[in-house]
């Protein structure tokens, strides 16, 4: 969601100010520091970015420093007491109006600060994207009101809300238009999408990805994040019935625990989430399944950690993001007593993430002389003179080819898998629209 918005902000300010985005921070005009709040170790990384652009600020006093994204939502006039010299502060709701928050500094020179939490008025006033990739995001909804315990989300993005039915159908085949053959929609809960269309009805998620798995050019689908609650009977069925929809989902659990997941008011069962599992695997045997877990929740036993590790062992988890256990301001969890000592979460983090790597290289060994569909999106990081792309399980493949395959969709065989990245020959090209295969090895 924070690529997708810096992206937006980098639209904006090239439309409204005719700003191109520098990689030299002493040539910039504008400084913006888009953040994140869901980690304690995320945020205190802004402080120590905006330490090091005061002596920018010092130089060149007409050098405009912005603070966006849920650190300044959730600190807002905090920030200015740690960094006066910051001018302004916007959230990750009023990032549209960041040109006008500009001109007001300009011509006032006071810090100005707006965390509000308008709805669509984002998307209705941001300029149309410049895409210069095969692959873009695009934003469906926002927000959350799941209210779990540990999650600072609501409280910096605001109640969930869902964008209209036609205006994403509309930048999707605009994307299209620009050349994009993979989209993936975002949302904090994207499954969870309700929105309006033209004929008054409401469009739930199942539905918005038959209407684009329907526009032409748009040949893989993706989507993140979603949640276990808002995973319905329609959603699953569309993997039985939609090729485009990539055979990967990324469904946090957060824990294997059923009285760790009620002190997190994560509102369902192991029991639950398992044949959520089990119901998409009928649909799509081959289905990658990754997650989230939250490790050192507090009041986290020895127990509860077992079964954490027995439900990553029974689903078989292809990656994970997993975090240690940090209180959010704000959030109820932050009351509640963070009795799992240090040592022991870093303990139980190591084995949790040991496991799931692991599994991950057993599913990747299993791919080795498998031909898998990759989408061709730039020249390998380490060989610019190989090319790279994702297979539809989420991993890198580099391999020989001709340039020329960039932003096609080729056949790729497996031959090596690497610790983080898969190596493979190159079979054939596909021709556009075709539908994503994969042969299984035998």
């Amino acid at each position: 969601m924070n690529a997708y918005d810096s992206m937006r902000l980098g639209d904006t300010l090239r439309e409204s100010h005719h700003l191109e985005i520098t990689a030299d921070p002493e040539a910039a005009d504008v400084l913006i520091l888009n953040t994140c709040s869901v980690r304690e170790k995320a945020q205190e990384k802004v402080f120590s970015q905006l330490g090091r652009w005061r002596e920018l600020k010092e130089q060149r006093p007409e050098l405009i420093i912005g603070v966006g994204g849920c650190v300044a939502s959730q600190e807002g006039q905090q920030i200015l007491n740690r960094a006066p010299y910051v001018d302004i502060i916007f959230g990750p709701q009023t990032l549209h109006r960041l040109p006008a928050l500009i001109d007001e500094t300009i011509r006032v020179r006071q810090p100005s600060i707006d965390i509000d939490f308008p709805e669509i008025e984002k998307f209705d006033n941001l300029p149309p994207p410049r895409i210069e990739s095969v692959s873009a995001s695009v934003s469906v909804m926002e927000g959350c009101s799941k209210y779990c315990s540990f999650c600072v989300v609501p409280y910096t993005r605001g109640e969930e809300f869902s964008r209209p039915f036609d205006d994403v159908i509309e930048e999707i085949a605009s994307l299209s238009e620009q050349g994009v053959r993979e989209v993936t929609l975002l949302g904090q809960n994207v499954n969870g999408y309700q929105g309006r269309m033209h004929n008054g009805g409401v469009a739930d998620f199942a539905l918005l990805l038959r209407y684009v798995s329907e526009i032409d050019g748009i040949d893989r689908i993706r989507y993140t994040t979603s949640h276990p609650l808002d995973f319905s009977a329609s959603l699953i069925e569309a993997y039985a019935d939609l090729p485009k929809l990539v055979s990967h989902v990324h469904l946090p659990v957060q824990s294997g625990s059923d009285r760790i997941l009620r002190a997190m008011k994560r509102q369902y069962t192991v029991a639950q989430y398992v044949y959520l599992i089990q119901c998409l695997r009928e649909k799509r045997p081959n289905i990658s399944i990754s997650s989230d877990f939250i490790v050192g929740f507090p009041g986290e036993t020895d127990e509860d950690f077992a079964a954490t590790m027995q439900l990553i062992d029974q689903v078989r988890f292809d990656q994970s993001f997993s975090f240690l256990y940090s209180a959010r301001p704000g959030t109820p969890a932050s009351d509640f007593a963070d009795d799992v000592p240090q040592q022991l979460k870093q303990q139980r983090l190591e084995i949790l993430q040991v496991r799931i790597n692991e599994l991950a290289r057993d599913i990747s060994s299993l791919m080795i002389g498998t031909v898998q569909k990759v989408l061709v999106d730039r020249p390998a990081k380490k060989n610019p003179n190989q090319l790279s792309g994702r297979t539809e399980n989420n991993r890198v493949v580099n391999f020989d080819g001709p340039h020329w395959l960039m932003g096609r969709f080729v056949d790729v065989e497996i031959t090596m898998a690497l610790p983080n990245s898969l190596r493979g020959r190159y079979v054939n090209c596909d021709s556009p629209g075709s539908q994503l295969l994969a042969s299984a090895k035998s």
